[in-house]
């Protein structure tokens, strides 16, 4: 990628995260660059083009900061809660509206999107619950599909238009109680004690 369809590539991340995809146009993001739009067709060939690779390259990153917190989790626990973190820094800036824009008006976005989320979300997803199982810090006949499955699902609640018509939080504060109420839903006696520290250390931070 050359440098200047890498600037583009990020002006576009930062105006879609702020105001949402279908919002920014592509006058939008050559003004912001201060080029024309001419130029962004040399290097992109349309919206959905560049949206795809926006989206792309924040599932590569996401992806690569997930595999450095598992290597470091210290049980599966604490693996929650470092994926909780994650999510609070990249929902921080994020326009709600992005998931709904990709599936109505982006289909070649939302086809990179439902491969990652159907394919290495889902996996460590299950294999966090596995192994928590193993670990004793998770309740023994858990239904390692359904909850999986479930999981995967409550992932995308925070983004659904008609859920948030009705509550009036930030992505963050959402996306937060859905994994601690998830968690709790599956942990033993062993495992909240350990998430009720973990909680802790998190309100003293």
């Amino acid at each position: 990628m050359t440098d200047t369809a890498l600037r583009i590539q990020l002006e576009a991340h930062s105006l879609f995260m702020q105001y949402g995809l279908k919002s920014v146009s592509m006058d939008d993001i050559a003004a912001k660059i201060g080029i024309s739009k001419k130029t962004i067709y040399q290097f992109y060939s349309d919206k959905e083009q560049l949206v795809k690779q926006v989206i792309a390259a924040i599932i590569n990153k996401n992806q690569e900061t997930c595999e450095i917190d598992r290597k470091r989790a210290i049980d599966a626990v604490h693996e929650i809660f470092l994926a909780m973190q994650q999510m609070s820094e990249l929902f921080h800036h994020m326009n709600p509206s992005i998931l709904f824009d990709m599936h109505k008006y982006y289909p070649e976005a939302y086809k990179v999107f439902l491969k990652y989320k159907n394919g290495y979300l889902y996996n460590i997803i299950k294999e966090n619950i596995n192994r928590g199982i193993k670990e004793e810090l998770y309740r023994e006949g858990i239904n390692l599909e359904i909850m999986t499955r479930y999981r995967l699902e409550s992932i995308i609640i925070p983004f659904q238009p008609e859920f948030q018509q009705h509550v009036k939080s930030n992505l963050v504060e959402i996306a937060e109680q859905i994994s601690t109420h998830f968690l709790f839903g599956m942990v033993s006696p062993k495992g909240y004690k350990i998430t009720q520290k973990y909680i802790q250390q998190k309100i003293k931070k």
